[in-house]
């Protein structure tokens, strides 16, 4: 069996900023990506795509996010080719097309199980395969019963495919109200939430939110460990969706009460014809390889640990979890600096064995 010093499980921001920082401190990280490239969920998201935060707020440690202009909004594409050329940088070996199966605990270390049949001996594991991979598909009234199409957000793309049809987005957050604005420009959309759509403005006095969250502290303060599930954020918006919303473009409802067939029920009892409903619901942490491993997770799959760092187990690690430590630890601003962390409390772990 081959023995490496520390498996980092995934290939995207998380991953890539985790790798820099054990690198800095000494180890020798394997990363194992299951996609057949180090870029994360990035090339899978919907097209139109682009950061909340701007280029100047949208790098990993040790490169700058590239383009004369630092005020602008990286698309999808670009931050695909950032993260490619980051890992291109990377004097650590990659290794794509290698999907988890399991990780177990053996003697000091863990036996890393791969699909094929293969094997790895590692001295510590960082689980860092984000969240994206696992869409939470709440359950909701009627849905089992709707005869129509039904996709998550996460298989999205455009559009094109649902022009001049009927469509229902389910959610509140970001992701649903500009799926819901843009399928407006060419279907008959519906936003469908349980309350009201919570607006935060991307600029204030000129300078975008982004600016007055890391001057204030608030982007890097250590909230994370006091919250028992993220908040929900609200919808961050130049006006555009704000002003689509009270044009009715998409019209906002609350959540359908049922379904019959391809008919969705409405709260006031009317009936309607819907040809498809995309669940823009979120994720939830995707390890799924982790749920043999004793004291790593909940029962209900969330990880254990404080910052990151496995309250249960010894020499295992999670970087790229939503509020993880603070308002940024899942972002490309932020998880460097949850990496770090990491890197540091494991690299002294290490030393004691």
């Amino acid at each position: 069996m081959e023995h490496i010093d520390v498996a980092v499980i995934g290939g995207g921001q998380s991953c890539l900023a985790t790798t820099h920082a054990l690198l800095r401190r000494g180890l020798r990280p394997v990363v194992l990506e299951a996609s057949d490239r180090a870029a994360g969920s990035w090339p899978r998201h919907h097209d139109s795509l682009t950061l909340f935060s701007p280029a100047r707020y949208s790098s990993l440690p040790g490169m700058p996010f590239p383009g004369a202009d630092r005020d602008r909004y990286p698309h999808r594409d670009e931050v695909v080719a950032y993260l490619t050329a980051y890992a291109d940088r990377l004097d650590a070996e990659i290794r794509t097309g290698c999907r988890i199966l399991a990780v177990r605990r053996t003697g000091d270390g863990f036996t890393v199980e791969l699909e094929g049949s293969g094997r790895l001996s590692a001295r510590a594991v960082v689980a860092a395969s984000g969240t994206f991979g696992h869409p939470h598909c709440p359950v909701l009234p009627g849905l089992q019963e709707y005869a129509g199409q039904v996709l998550h957000a996460a298989d999205y793309r455009s559009p094109a495919p649902f022009s001049g049809r009927r469509v229902v987005v389910v959610g509140a957050g970001n992701s649903a109200v500009q799926i819901a604005a843009e399928l407006a420009d060419t279907a008959r959309a519906t936003l469908a939430t349980r309350a009201s759509v919570k607006f935060a403005a991307q600029r204030i006095l000129g300078r975008d939110l982004h600016f007055w969250t890391a001057r204030s502290g608030l982007d890097t303060a250590p909230l994370g460990r006091f919250l028992a599930r993220p908040p929900a954020q609200p919808v961050l918006d130049d006006g555009r969706c704000r002003a689509a919303l009270a044009a009715g473009r998409p019209d906002r409802r609350p959540l359908f009460t049922g379904a019959d067939g391809s008919k969705v029920v409405w709260p006031d009892g009317q009936r309607e014809e819907v040809d498809a409903i995309v669940l823009a619901t979120g994720y939830r942490p995707n390890l799924p390889y982790l749920a043999g491993l004793d004291g790593a997770l909940y029962e209900g799959g969330d990880p254990r640990h404080r910052e990151g760092l496995a309250t249960g187990v010894s020499g295992l690690a999670f970087v790229g979890l939503e509020w993880q430590r603070s308002l940024s630890s899942n972002s490309l601003r932020g998880v460097g600096r949850d990496a770090e962390r990491i890197a540091r409390r494991l690299a002294a772990q290490l030393a004691l064995r």
